[in-house]
C-alpha cells in the first residue's frame, strides 16, 4: 500500500467475523458517507462483501484475516498509519486465529487507536473527529 502520499485521509480496518460479516456490511451501507471520509482496508473476504455491497466505497482488500490479513493490518497499526478500527467480534463461536484478534486489541491499545468491536461502538468511532 504505496498510496498514502496520493491519499491523504486517515485509513479505517474494517474486519468482521464470519458470523458478523452481514452485520458489518449492513453498517457500512447505513454509514456509507461517513466512511467514505476515509481510505478503507479490510481482511480479504469482509473487504469483498463490503465492495460486492457497496462499489461505491473504495477499500482496499488485504489477505484473509486467518492467511494473514489480520497480521497485515497489525502491521499497518504498527507503522502508525491505522486511524480506527472497526473489527464485528462474534464473541458466542470459538474461533482458531483468536490469538490474531488479541494480537490487534493488543496492538490497538499500544498505539492508542480506537478499537470498535460492535455496532454502537463503530458508530462513535465514525463520530469523532478524524477517527
Amino acid at each position: 500500500m504505496n498510496e498514502a502520499a496520493a491519499d491523504p485521509r486517515p485509513i479505517v480496518a474494517l474486519v468482521a467475523h464470519d458470523e458478523k460479516k452481514a452485520d458489518l456490511v449492513a453498517f457500512c451501507r447505513t454509514h456509507s458517507q461517513e466512511l467514505s471520509r476515509f481510505r478503507l482496508v479490510a481482511t480479504g473476504t469482509t473487504g469483498g462483501r463490503i465492495a460486492e455491497a457497496l462499489p461505491q466505497l473504495e477499500i482496499t482488500r488485504l489477505k484473509s484475516g486467518p492467511l494473514g490479513g489480520d497480521q497485515q493490518i497489525g502491521a499497518l497499526i504498527a507503522e502508525e498509519r491505522v486511524a480506527a478500527m472497526i473489527f464485528f467480534v462474534d464473541a458466542l463461536t470459538p474461533h482458531p486465529h483468536d490469538v490474531d484478534v488479541k494480537a490487534l486489541m493488543r496492538l490497538a491499545i499500544l498505539y492508542d487507536i480506537p478499537f470498535a468491536l460492535n455496532r454502537a461502538s463503530a458508530e462513535l468511532v465514525l463520530k469523532a473527529d478524524g477517527a
